[in-house]
């Protein structure tokens, strides 16, 4: 297969992918940001491969747009569109632990049986005040204001719920007109104010010292150890581009602090 993106911040164009107004969204909001891409193999800017059968061959896509800034470390969205089978945009934005920042995160997923939506920005530290106080003051008013418009998402595993804020944004939400007016009229709206927040957070961050950016470290690190073992977009990317791809591409790329270090 010839890539048509050679670059970590060339344009993402996946015919009907259906998060694709996020990106852009997101993009544009970083354009007053230095942007420098993120070194990692071509296979990973862009894949494509066709499962089922040779008379009715299904296209799988995924791309993975990526970027670093002198405040974010890793900032990245996997790009996934299968037909009808699955179209996924997950996003995570790592700050550098020199900076007291929570993590952003977006998990968007078309099913066949409907939208799975989480929205966060996940504590590296959820046990410290002095990392989430300044974060939760704020992201819990636009928590507040949005998840009651939306179907609860059920519970989330115990041992994950250390990773995520009580400002998490979770909902199941079915196929058809009213999954989409809820897309439109209260998932984007609510992305927007949880992204603004983020970036707000980042541009008025300053630099810690050395002992409390390792306790940060620390703190992600066990986030995206957590994300490469439990990961549960892995079995999908099996099927779709098999077992080295997919361990490759989940513990070099998605979840790497070390990335272009």
């Amino acid at each position: 297969m010839n890539n048509s993106r050679v670059s970590s911040l060339d344009p993402v164009h996946i015919d009907n992918w259906k998060w694709s107004e996020f990106l852009e969204y997101t993009i544009e909001a970083l354009s007053n940001f230095k942007l420098n891409q993120i070194e990692f193999d071509n296979k990973f800017l862009e894949n494509r491969s066709y499962i089922g059968s040779k008379l009715n061959p299904i296209e799988v896509q995924n791309n993975t747009w990526a970027c670093k800034t002198e405040k974010i470390k890793l900032f990245r969205a996997a790009c996934l569109h299968a037909q009808n089978i699955a179209s996924v945009f997950n996003l995570l934005a790592v700050p550098d632990c020199f900076f007291d920042l929570p993590f952003f995160g977006a998990d968007f997923v078309t099913l066949p049986n409907g939208y799975l939506i989480a929205l966060d920005l996940q504590p590296a530290l959820k046990d410290d005040s002095k990392h989430t106080d300044k974060v939760w003051d704020k992201l819990l008013k636009i928590h507040e204001h949005w998840q009651p418009l939306l179907p609860n998402g059920g519970d989330i595993p115990k041992e994950a719920q250390k990773y995520f804020s009580p400002g998490f944004l979770w909902t199941r939400l079915p196929l058809g007109d009213e999954g989409e007016k809820l897309i439109s009229n209260v998932i984007k709206p609510a992305y927007c104010e949880y992204l603004s927040l983020f970036l707000e957070l980042l541009l008025k961050s300053e630099k810690v010292n050395e002992i409390r950016a390792r306790k940060i470290f620390l703190g992600q690190k066990s986030y995206m150890e957590y994300r490469k073992e439990k990961d549960p977009a892995r079995g999908l990317l099996n099927k779709f581009f098999g077992q080295d791809w997919t361990d490759s591409y989940i513990e070099d790329v998605l979840f790497d602090l070390t990335l272009n270090n």
